[in-house]
């Protein structure tokens, strides 16, 4: 039997497998607004047949996106046009699938231009906004020198996440996570590249920690028991002198304290031009630790792009789940295929049964590892 197939429980919320859709910025939103391309997205993700559906990096504030398109969930405006989208996606995906919601700051990434446009900071004429961080130390040559966030600031920043995750609840999400790691706002506390202060959020791990906590306990405070509790954390920031994986555990340790019930462990993006040896599961040996010594379920993220590869990533124990985006963008109905591969079942939508293996001999031409688990 495919481990990879086997339901898992976090919190109180039980998954129908353990294949997540990774979050993914579609840069798509107006003024953080769902649009038309999030209504067609979700459906086709929620008809994927994956355990777990993770909305994009969603901004806890207004000056907390990483551009003037990314969704955020910081006005009423905001609820309304995600709560249809997400309805609609409900209604015509299947019905084992979970929706979870990542909630971001980018931090003194904030104010770029979309990638397909070249993702550079924004400039005055194109509306830049003033960016936040630790400390006031730019992520780049080219970026802003962001304000150095004071007593007021955190206070703000910390009261926006608890309003998002509060919203987050009343929009049926099961799962909500923090964004702790990519080199935004909450990474850029913890890692001693992006946090030069010399008060006590600055300096020693315990004090690096002190504001990424406060948020966490806060949201966890806001967030019913029902709703799983998770975030995406940093294994390494692939630099000497960074977070390494001693440091991560430590703060997977104080997040399962502290209520959590799971964790997606990626990697870098602190600085720019840093050399990451990027390759298949390149991150899976930072999940197997955090999940080793810190005892809380994991979920690997990282070019993992085949089901056989999936399936020995759990079923070895490495972690207790996998996470694929752009292969999702490659093949959005990859969970199809992986469970033809792996021999086991997975719920399709009933309209499209006549394009699976069981059905439609032709799939053995198109997709040679097809079996006939339907």
């Amino acid at each position: 039997m495919s481990r990879l197939f086997s339901p898992i429980t976090l919190g109180n919320q039980t998954l129908a497998n353990r294949i997540v859709v990774a979050p993914m910025c579609q840069y798509s939103a107006n003024d953080g607004c769902a649009s038309d391309w999030h209504w067609q997205h979700w459906a086709q993700l929620a008809m994927s047949g994956a355990g777990l559906v993770v909305v994009e990096a969603t901004a806890v504030e207004r000056r907390g996106r990483i551009s003037p398109r990314c969704l955020g969930l910081y006005s009423d405006a905001n609820v309304a046009a995600m709560d249809a989208a997400l309805r609609s996606a409900r209604r015509l995906g299947v019905p084992q699938t979970r929706f979870a919601i990542q909630l971001a700051h980018a931090g003194r990434k904030a104010s770029c231009q979309v990638p397909w446009l070249g993702g550079q900071p924004l400039s005055a004429a194109e509306d830049a906004w003033p960016v936040v961080g630790p400390s006031a130390l730019a992520f780049s040559d080219s970026s802003p020198v962001p304000e150095a966030l004071g007593e007021a600031g955190l206070e703000r920043v910390q009261t926006a996440f608890v309003e998002a995750a509060r919203r987050s609840v009343e929009l049926g999400f099961e799962a909500i996570e923090l964004h702790c790691a990519h080199g935004y706002l909450l990474h850029e506390f913890l890692s001693p590249i992006a946090n030069r202060r010399t008060d006590q959020y600055g300096g020693s791990l315990d004090n690096r920690m002190r504001f990424p906590l406060a948020v966490a306990r806060a949201v966890r405070a806001a967030t019913p028991a029902s709703v799983a509790l998770g975030a995406r954390i940093t294994g390494t920031d692939w630099r000497e002198g960074g977070i390494d994986e001693a440091e991560a555990v430590a703060f997977a340790s104080a997040l399962k304290s502290g209520g959590f019930d799971y964790l997606c462990v990626s990697s870098g993006a602190i600085a720019p031009k840093i050399k990451i040896p990027v390759g298949p599961g390149y991150q899976v040996a930072l999940a197997t630790r955090v999940k080793q010594a810190a005892g809380i379920a994991t979920r690997s993220v990282g070019m993992i792009v085949n089901p056989q590869q999936a399936e020995l990533i759990v079923a070895s124990g490495q972690s207790d789940m996998v996470a694929l985006a752009r292969a999702f963008l490659d093949d959005p109905r990859w969970p199809w295929h992986a469970a033809e591969a792996l021999g086991a079942e997975i719920e399709v939508p009933p309209q499209y049964r006549l394009g699976y293996a069981k059905y439609w001999p032709g799939a053995q031409l198109a997709r040679p590892h097809a079996g006939s688990a339907l």
